[in-house]
């Protein structure tokens, strides 16, 4: 039975190969066929694209490697302290808490307060942008570069009303950092913030530009912030916000929190703003700024109806000076400022911002609406006067006046 099973089997594969040799000698166009066929079923039925072996499904990510690399060595870590800042603790008179505690709280009273921030390298020759709150009032200044080097440091000048300080060291063979250009920076850019929160060493942190041009925080007189939800904590204050390119964009100076962290609302000088300090402190060791001695207050809708103005935007004069710029050029108060030298006034900031941009000395037009008429006046600009010195405030260089903390200046130019 087997063997008649066998002989079957090899009479019906000698059929076959003969068949097979038929074809392909007389059709041989009939096995190409049935070849594409079979090759058509391996391909997908639609053009697809698919990564390549070994790549792995998700599409590749982008790296800020070189543009970390680039920045980090130029961005510093500025150690400030103040000798004898802390008050002496009145219960230390106190015989019997002397005998608990001893002189371990008097000895914790005569040690210095320090204050921890960062700074960004600007110039070969050793100067180096920082927020002017992370060096207020210090006695003594270090600076800690990212190769290990250590030197002390001099203040050349300071502006509260930027919150900027420019530094200086005697140092060779600094790294610097390229200044990037804000009017080729926009809204969903990605940027790096670079400095040494929290003392934990320097970091960078990734995010984007939230926002260009922010105002009215009351952080510091003259505003013009980058907002950006890279992570900026205590310690960042003065460090360097980069592009893609590790190009400098501003300088890290604060953050809204409520609890003293990051919460994806940082506020960064903008280059443009740091260069023009830089540049007046190293050549004046101070910035001049325009100034006509006005109070004003934003023309609001209420205010607009209850004096019935037709003007609904601009600055109202609220008290004007004796014997100041505007005071000597005609100006007074109930007076409706729209605009300096062609440049329109839509509120307070805007008037403090194009004053302070006119140098002093300079006649200035100032087009304004008195009692529904509009006029023009000459005024001859006048230097702006220092502020007034606030008390030093130990908040260890943190991302700088959280909850868009401090006081607003209201003399607007």
């Amino acid at each position: 039975m087997l063997r008649r099973f066998w002989l079957f089997f090899a009479q019906a594969v000698t059929v076959l190969l003969a068949l097979m040799f038929i074809i392909a000698t007389l059709k041989p166009q009939w096995l190409q066929r049935q070849g594409q066929f079979g090759k058509q079923l391996a391909e997908p039925i639609v053009a697809l694209r698919e990564v390549a072996p070994g790549i792995g499904s998700g599409p590749a990510q982008a790296s800020y490697a070189d543009a970390a690399q680039k920045a980090m060595p130029a961005v510093v870590n500025v150690f400030s302290s103040k000798d004898g800042s802390l008050p002496p603790d009145p219960r230390a008179k106190d015989p019997l808490f002397r005998y608990f505690f001893g002189d371990k709280n008097r000895k914790q009273q005569e040690q210095p307060a320090s204050n921890l921030g960062s700074g960004v390298i600007v110039s070969s020759e050793g100067y180096i942008l920082t927020n002017q709150h992370v060096v207020d009032g210090a006695d003594q200044i270090e600076i800690a570069l990212a190769d290990g080097r250590t030197t002390n440091a001099k203040v050349i000048g300071v502006d509260p009303e930027t919150d900027l300080a420019v530094l200086k060291v005697n140092m060779t063979n600094l790294p610097t950092i390229t200044l990037g250009r804000m009017d080729q920076t926009r809204v969903g850019d990605v940027v790096l913030a670079i400095g040494n929160p929290f003392g934990v060493g320097q970091t960078v942190t990734m995010g984007i530009v939230s926002a260009l041009g922010r105002n009215h925080l009351g952080i510091n007189t003259f505003e013009n912030f980058i907002q950006t939800d890279a992570a900026i904590n205590p310690g960042n204050s003065g460090g360097a916000l980069v592009d893609v390119n590790g190009n400098l964009l501003g300088i890290n100076t604060a953050i809204y929190s409520r609890s003293g962290g990051s919460l994806g609302i940082g506020f960064a000088i903008p280059v443009s703003t740091a260069r023009s300090v830089l540049e007046s402190i190293i050549t004046t060791g101070s910035v001049t700024r325009g100034w006509i001695g006005v109070e004003p207050q934003d023309v609001t809708p209420e205010i607009a109806e209850s004096f019935g103005l037709e003007q609904k935007s601009g600055a109202i004069v609220a008290g004007v000076l004796k014997n100041g710029p505007a005071d000597r050029a005609g100006i007074k108060p109930g007076d409706i400022l729209v605009s300096v030298n062609g440049q329109e006034i839509t509120d307070t900031t805007r008037l403090l911002n194009v004053i302070a941009q006119i140098k002093p000395g300079t006649a200035a037009k100032v087009h304004l609406v008195r009692k529904s008429r509009e006029m023009d006046l000459d005024v001859t600009i006048g230097k702006r006067p220092p502020p007034p010195k606030q008390p030093a405030e130990d908040n260890g260089g943190g991302g700088g006046g959280g909850g868009g903390g401090g006081d607003q200046d209201d003399d607007g130019g």
